[in-house]
């Protein structure tokens, strides 16, 4: 096991009636903030209506940024943080997904960068300072709720690239999973698939002595293979959700990988795809995650027939070659009964079935 230093200093408020009091929550950070979010159904469902409401009530004003789209844009982060400079704001609510809270993320941090903020992505200047961010969650996939990270797409150089620093942990996230019922099929399922390729480059590692790591990264995803067709068949099951929505963030708040090397190869290559072809995340990572199981089950043997055993409810098997490749293969098949969407650029979509 390796030596780890965790600091996770991001207040989950999780369940139903979390919303309530948002504004009362964040006037101790701000006098006034942006309100981050994609597209009209936060408008539509009435969460608009709920959060813009509350602020109102505390005292907390705010200006909005809206148009947030998967894959998100440099092009907005740059409007965000002008924006913020110009209305003096002090925090970012976000309400939406993962791709909402990482554009919110890199405009808190780009708001303290001198010259081009694109220079924080691929590691090429560190952030040392960021704008507080507060996230409503209304999509678990991403983990980006608790994490220190951002994705952000720059197209017009097509390319995907990360951020990260401690500083960019949110400091309130609200998981209300009533939130998640009207999620349409196809995002369900990218969701998923995110969340257990979280865990999977955790997972598969070189690092031995790691039990309780190990144990937490099986228990987690035979939580999500349990639950996920549940929420799938049935969009309003909360106590699927709850199960689903707290392995989302468990997923990749950084716990299941301490004291252990970890991969990440598979989010590199995807990162690729998705800079090129706007593909949504999830869907690319359902394609490439099993092709990068079969490859990579040689160097972490132990690891790959451990997971077998989750997926075949622990069936017997003396070979534990065969045994690793049934995981990659049970993984292609888990969710063959819905599939995940491609699209790219030019709207020429195909079907990326795991079967």
């Amino acid at each position: 096991m390796l030596n780890f230093d965790l600091h996770i200093p991001t207040r989950i408020m999780f369940g139903k009636d979390t919303l309530k009091g948002i504004g009362a929550q964040l006037k101790p950070y701000a006098k006034k903030v942006l309100l981050h979010y994609g597209g009209s159904n936060i408008k539509k469902s009435g969460l608009y209506d709920a959060v813009t409401a509350s602020l109102k009530e505390s005292g907390v004003d705010f200006v909005e940024l809206g148009g947030v789209v998967p894959n998100p844009r440099l092009t907005k982060v740059c409007e965000g943080i002008e924006l913020c400079k110009r209305e003096n704001v002090e925090m970012i609510l976000t309400v939406g997904g993962g791709s909402v809270i990482d554009s919110s993320k890199a405009i808190a941090a780009g708001v303290f960068c001198d010259g081009d903020v694109w220079d924080l992505f691929g590691m090429l200047k560190p952030v040392t300072a960021a704008l507080p961010v507060a996230t409503i969650l209304t999509i678990p996939a991403a983990g980006s709720e608790s994490s220190g990270a951002c994705v952000i797409s720059n197209e017009e150089k097509h390319l995907k690239k990360m951020c990260g620093s401690t500083l960019l942990r949110p400091v309130l996230s609200i998981i209300n999973p009533e939130l998640f019922y009207t999620l349409p099929k196809n995002q369900i399922a990218n969701g998923v698939a995110d969340m257990m390729s979280h865990i999977f480059e955790r997972y598969f590692t070189n690092t031995l002595n790691t039990d309780l790591t190990d144990r937490l990264c099986e228990a987690t995803l035979n939580t999500i293979i349990k639950n996920a067709p549940i929420v799938y068949e049935n969009p309003k099951n909360y106590d699927a959700w709850c199960q689903i929505g707290f392995c989302g963030t468990v997923a990749h708040n950084d716990l299941l990988g301490l004291g252990r090397e970890q991969d990440w190869g598979c989010h590199i290559i995807e990162h690729e795809l998705s800079a090129q072809f706007d593909v949504a995340h999830g869907a690319g990572l359902a394609v490439l995650t099993p092709a990068w199981m079969r490859y990579s089950y040689k160097r972490s043997i132990c690891s790959s027939s451990s997971l077998s055993m989750s997926w075949a409810s622990k069936a017997a098997t003396a070979n534990l070659t065969r045994l690793c490749w049934r995981a990659s293969h049970a993984s292609a098949n888990f969710s063959a009964s819905w599939g995940c969407q491609l699209r790219s650029q030019n709207s020429v979509s195909r079907r990326a079935s795991w079967s």
